[in-house]
């Protein structure tokens, strides 16, 4: 998700009108805005709540995602309007509310966790895309050549850059075949997921 967001104004089919035609709120915010915030910052089932409701906007998008909500509006025609609304909002079914979650939001694993458990050797070698090798320590750092440091430190020394994933950068080598290093990662999330709270 990008950091500057640009979302429309509320118009059209979307901005709700009062029985004279006139806008039922003026400051009415988007569906958008609010799909936006839920989305990233709560799950199914969780609580929203609203102080300021005004048209149910909040309440309108917390039912579409599987959410609950309180709402507190002083205004009696507002929560007139609001009610009317989320009487008419439908709840989107649960295989569309289920989202994926990012590589960033993964467990983190250090490298040497990999090198505690033995899925790597101390003095094993590790293989760069153009070939490269470098040294696995007992620490869970590398060396090749001159530098050494994590395994995205000594790959950006390599490429010459200033940042490198070292986990989609390296790998190791079982039975003449070269694996990424991401799949001993994966399957020690695997095992974290598996294990009971």
């Amino acid at each position: 998700m990008r950091s500057d967001w640009v979302l429309p104004i509320c118009t059209g089919h979307e901005r709700l009108k009062d029985e004279n035609g006139d806008k039922a709120h003026p400051t009415q915010k988007p569906e958008s805005l609010l799909h936006r915030i839920l989305l990233g910052s709560t799950n199914p089932g969780d609580v929203i709540l609203d102080p300021f409701f005004g048209t149910g906007t909040t309440g309108a998008v917390a039912k579409m995602l599987g959410r609950n909500f309180i709402g507190i509006e002083r205004e009696e025609s507002y929560r007139k309007v609001a009610q009317k609304r989320i009487d008419n909002t439908r709840k989107y079914d649960s295989d569309a509310l289920s989202v994926s979650t990012s590589k960033r939001a993964e467990p983190r694993v250090p490298f040497g966790q990999l090198v505690e458990r033995g899925m790597l050797r101390p003095g094993e070698n590790l293989v760069s895309p153009r070939g490269e090798t470098a040294k696995v320590r007992a620490d869970g750092t590398l060396v090749c050549g001159k530098s050494a440091g994590s395994i995205h430190q000594v790959g950006a020394a390599l490429e010459n850059a200033p940042s490198c994933n070292g986990w989609s950068y390296w790998n190791f080598s079982r039975d003449g075949k070269n694996i990424s290093i991401d799949l001993l990662r994966e399957q020690i999330r695997t095992e974290m997921r598996q294990r009971p709270n």
